[in-house]
């Protein structure tokens, strides 16, 4: 299982935010670049990378740290945050960026992702944020009706190469990952999914092992690796 830690960019600087409130933050690296070579070092080959400002503006702000990201570090880097346009995804696909993450976009306009998945086919990763099952969208401002097993059906059928499921309430909180609901997701669709939000131990990590595979292929490692809870080193090892 591929791990794959997580770079939170706010006002430039690489944060943790606790359940995604941009008021509660943690900084843990003043330069962006340092921390992804900080995860290179300790055996990280992909990385997951939020523009937080970009999630809240609607458009990417971090461009300059995440193209310096790409061209410094040779990671392997998947991008979300603010992009809710073709021309966006085509900015940050030309920095350098391996795959894009589409959240609240997906959400709101199924056109735009097959437009999207279309034109990148195998790029586009559909970020679902759920709230006690239910989508979240807007940085988890909103919490809709919708059932996120109904979005994931969705998003494969309108071309998504991979679906990231985080569980909110779990998340930036150190309770363990939500394996009902991920193996849920990973049953309901044939694409692969990638698990956020929870990790707090080796034994979590462990814990995700069986559903590979049911298609769980990844999971992302955020305050668990900031925190000096789990190593990635220790991760990575957990995790093969």
């Amino acid at each position: 299982m591929l791990i794959i830690p997580a770079i939170d960019l706010k006002d430039g600087r690489c944060v943790r935010l606790f359940q995604g409130e941009m008021d509660k933050e943690t900084i843990y690296f003043d330069d962006p670049v340092e921390a992804a070579q900080h995860w290179v070092a300790e055996g990280a080959t992909f990385i997951h990378i939020v523009d937080l400002n970009g999630a809240v503006e609607g458009q990417p702000v971090h461009t300059k740290e995440i193209a310096a990201i790409c061209r410094q570090t040779g990671l392997s880097v998947e991008l979300g945050g603010g992009l809710r346009s073709i021309e966006a995804v085509e900015a940050a696909l030309s920095l350098g960026v391996t795959r894009v993450v589409i959240g609240t976009a997906a959400y709101d306009n199924a056109e735009f992702l097959r437009a999207l998945c279309k034109k990148f086919p195998g790029k586009i990763v559909v970020g679902i944020d759920a709230r006690q099952g239910n989508v979240a969208v807007k940085g988890w401002k909103e919490t809709t009706a919708m059932d996120a097993v109904e979005l994931a059906k969705r998003c494969e059928q309108d071309g998504a190469a991979r679906i990231i499921y985080t569980d909110i309430s779990r998340d930036g909180t150190s309770g363990g990952v939500n394996v009902e609901e991920t193996l849920k997701i990973a049953r309901t669709v044939k694409i692969p999914i990638i698990a956020s939000g929870g990790v707090a131990t080796l034994e979590d990590i462990r814990n995700l092992l069986p559903l590979e595979k049911e298609g769980v292929e990844a999971v992302i490692l955020g305050r668990a690796l900031y925190a000096g809870a789990v190593s990635l080193k220790d991760a990575i090892q957990a995790g093969r």
